[in-house]
């Protein structure tokens, strides 16, 4: 009950270049059982700072129970025992709790610095003591890789297209790739597009390296007109996509930074997105038109109505994922990401963390 592990990035990381197409699946997982009730994801918390207005650290607390366990009745794992983590045979999951502190400063993108650092803590359902300490930069950026490559998947309808457009040449659109070709998609060429070039260059040589065909643009329209798909994964805090007509009928857009779009380009479209009370606030694209118009009847549902074949989508819009970001798929990735780190060897054990494990 009173151990508590570390695991650093570089361990995180090689275990998560390995089993991305199992991530994908457990983000997947994730998605359904928040969608019957299984988890508890309450609004995340922002820090901001006045003198860095662009600046914050967010806070997503959330819980994962065990599978089958919508109900809210006793924490812990399927078989009654604590959600320590500690690895199960068969299909079920234990449960876990936890929270996710992610720092985003755009500002460290002008020094060749990560925009996002993070820790994800986990404790333990029985008993609330946390267990494990993970760097989750990496986490972070794998579940929402994941999320957003099951976006495609489902409002794509195949994982085979013509063109991919990437527009912001960071670490988010750099794992998004990753994720893409971990899971055997597809790309007559890969589009690339930031206001930098040289980052926008160093996007391309990776995905020419995934054994993608690349194009570098210099515009945005260079790089997304006639996509398929179009990956939005920028540092953007105001809408710049707002010309009518900028995004085609058909199109699938995984609006991954999620304030690029335009309120009226949203209102015209297909929306899914992960969750309709998150996603409809901090000033997301989907937000801004919800507040320019009033109403919230350009979003279709979720991305687990879509999974589960609810949300009919035509051809005569585009299609249009904004996906918040649910502390819950943190959550179901770290705990994943432990599991297989204990049976590598790759975590580390604090003793005696805890000062008093007895009251008396």
């Amino acid at each position: 009950m009173f151990t508590f592990q570390v695991m650093g990035g570089k361990s995180i990381r090689a275990i998560i270049e390995t089993s991305r197409p199992e991530i994908f699946a457990r983000v997947r997982e994730t998605y359904l059982a928040h969608h019957r009730g299984a988890t508890i994801n309450p609004n995340s918390y922002f820090l901001r700072f006045p003198e860095k207005p662009d600046a914050r650290i967010i806070a997503l607390p959330a819980a994962l129970r065990a599978d089958g366990d919508a109900d809210g009745g006793p924490a812990g794992d399927a078989n009654g025992g604590p959600g320590d983590g500690t690895a199960r045979t068969g299909t079920a999951r234990t449960g876990v709790a936890g929270i996710k502190w992610i720092g985003s400063f755009p500002g460290n993108v002008a020094h060749n610095v990560p925009r996002a650092s993070a820790v994800l803590l986990l404790n333990d359902l029985e008993t609330g003591y946390p267990f494990a300490c993970l760097e989750a930069a990496q986490i972070s950026a794998a579940r929402t890789a994941a999320s957003a490559v099951l976006g495609a998947e489902q409002l794509h309808g195949s994982r085979t297209a013509g063109r991919l457009a990437v527009v912001g040449a960071g670490v988010i659109s750099r794992n998004i790739l990753e994720f893409f070709h971990a899971l055997g998609w597809s790309f007559d060429r890969v589009a690339v597009h930031d206001r930098v070039e040289e980052y926008a260059r160093k996007s391309a040589g990776h995905a020419g390296a995934l054994g993608y065909r690349t194009s570098v643009h210099t515009t945005l329209a260079g790089a997304v007109d006639g996509a398929d798909v179009v990956v939005l994964a920028t540092t953007a805090a105001t809408p710049y996509i707002v010309e009518p007509g900028a995004l085609a009928p058909g199109q699938t857009v995984l609006n991954i930074s999620l304030r690029d779009i335009g309120p009226e380009l949203i209102a015209a479209s297909h929306n899914v997105v992960d969750d309709v009370g998150h996603c409809l606030n901090a000033g997301t694209s989907p937000h801004l038109a919800v507040e320019k118009f009033g109403h919230r009847d350009f979003i279709d549902g979720t991305i687990a109505q879509l999974v589960l074949g609810e949300l009919p989508l035509g051809p005569d819009k585009p299609r249009i994922f904004s996906p918040f970001g649910l502390g819950v798929l943190d959550l179901a990735v770290g705990h994943e990401v432990l599991r297989i780190g204990r049976e590598d060897g790759r975590v580390q054990d604090v003793p005696d963390f805890f000062a008093e494990v007895e009251r008396w």
